[in-house]
């Protein structure tokens, strides 16, 4: 079995500097401008969403807490937007401030509802699509796609550099280095 790390990335001491950010589920962080994971980073991602508009249509649905708030969005959006807790929370607090929002204490956690004025500000919302359709409708969704499978094939790497034998690193480093050639083919036929 194989168990040392080092030897997995071809007798390196540990992963070179570009795989580094891929340990424990890190996914786009640590990769150094140009290398192979940093033109995705977190992405694609669209432009900022209205978290204020998020926020009321969710409510107008259902009384929510926060993190459910965060991942309802995230869900609806396709993954394109992720609005942070410090973008949600305070948006919440304000809403609150202006009394279109109420929150209850429930199992510990805080669960927000809209008030009477709550939902007619929802109501008054002019644009008829979501404000998550809003955001996401300018990503292109084949991104996403191959973003989540370059990270499933990342994934499979990392289990045979973890725990493969020498011959299955062997034939993962052919596998990847006759992919790789495959994908720059596909590029040399976009310019033919």
């Amino acid at each position: 079995m194989h168990t040392h790390h080092d030897e997995s990335f071809g007798g390196h001491h540990g992963p070179p500097p570009w795989a580094r950010g891929m340990r424990n589920g890190r996914r786009g962080r640590g990769f150094p401008p140009g290398s192979p994971g940093s033109f995705f980073g977190h992405g694609p991602r669209a432009g900022r969403g209205d978290v204020r508009a998020a926020i009321l249509a969710l409510l107008a649905e259902s009384p929510m807490h926060g993190y459910q708030i965060i991942r309802e969005i995230t869900e609806r959006s396709g993954g394109v937007w992720t609005p942070s807790p410090g973008s949600v929370y305070p948006t919440l607090q304000q809403l609150e401030d202006e009394e279109l929002v109420t929150s209850d204490s429930s199992e510990g956690k805080k669960v927000f509802s809209l008030t009477e004025a709550g939902l007619a500000a929802n109501a008054a919302r002019a644009d008829s699509r979501t404000p998550w359709e809003e955001v996401g409708g300018d990503v292109d969704t084949a991104l996403i796609d191959l973003r989540d499978g370059i990270a499933q094939v990342a994934a499979a790497v990392r289990q045979i550099a973890r725990g493969g034998t020498s011959p299955q690193v062997s034939a993962a480093k052919a596998i990847l280095a006759d992919t790789r050639r495959a994908l720059y083919r596909i590029l040399a036929e976009d310019e033919a």
